[in-house]
């Protein structure tokens, strides 16, 4: 059963990214043979490997050996309500609205950003891309070194291996939607 699934989760993610089992077996440094095995469920991979593999796609290796019978294929969240899934010291809150969702491609937060909090000097670099909608607030966003300043109702799009950081330039709380592609994995 668990070889099935590891299995059937890494093809997927591999066909998803538009791989064949030799550039897969190149990015991550894992025999070709060793993934046409895992793939058809002939063996487990070692947690090295599984690591590997993980990593090539910027995921934990908690994707491959959950199952897939938890989550579901429709996800309501009231207002007010979602998941929280990150709490910075009170300053930063994100809180998702796309949790529990079976194999997500992409996931949706709302981010509570406390006066003065930023995502530091440094931009984040990572794969996939990545939308922001002010919802209520003012922020600023470097991507690439070109900033932009959003007011509530402004969005912003961008490839999320770009560098980027954000500021809150508020006199108080903002809050941000964000749709990230794919999605993260969070772990609580």
């Amino acid at each position: 059963m668990v070889k099935k699934i590891v299995g059937k989760k890494i093809k997927s993610i591999r066909l998803k990214n538009d791989m064949t089992i030799q550039e897969l077996a190149v990015s991550s440094r894992v025999s070709s043979n060793m993934i046409s095995r895992i793939e058809r469920g002939l063996t487990i991979p070692s947690v090295e490997i599984l690591m590997k593999l993980a990593n090539t796609f910027g995921m934990s290796i908690n994707f491959f050996v959950e199952d897939a019978a938890t989550g579901s294929t429709v996800v309501m969240t009231k207002q007010g309500k979602g998941e929280p899934i990150f709490f910075f010291e009170d300053k930063h809150q994100i809180i998702s609205l796309s949790h529990g969702l079976r194999d997500p491609s992409f996931a949706v937060f709302y981010d509570t950003i406390e006066k003065d909090c930023s995502s530091g000097e440094g931009g984040m670099v990572h794969t996939g891309e990545e939308f922001a909608l002010v919802v209520s607030g003012r922020m600023l966003f470097n991507v690439e070194n070109h900033e932009y300043i959003l007011e509530e109702g402004d969005s912003l799009t961008f490839k999320s291996s770009l560098p980027h950081r954000w500021q809150n330039l508020n006199d108080g709380q903002s809050v941000i939607m964000w749709v990230v592609a794919p999605a993260p994995n969070v772990v609580q």
